[in-house]
């Protein structure tokens, strides 16, 4: 997920996975520099989905 570009568009993605995702809380989308696994990891326990996935789908928002 380094190579993600997240940083100027998080507060709208995080928006976007809250509304399809609805069990998501702000603290399982806290998007920490540097820690981009341990988001990737509170997702996968929440969606089920796997970490390629979750990438591709915060890459497409």
């Amino acid at each position: 997920m380094n190579d993600l570009r997240v940083k100027g568009n998080w507060n709208e993605i995080k928006g976007k996975m809250k509304q399809k995702y609805g069990d998501l809380t702000d603290d399982d989308l806290t998007y920490v520099e540097g820690k981009e696994d341990e988001l990737l990891g509170r997702l996968q326990k929440k969606t089920g989905k796997s970490k390629d996935a979750l990438k591709r789908e915060i890459e497409n928002y």
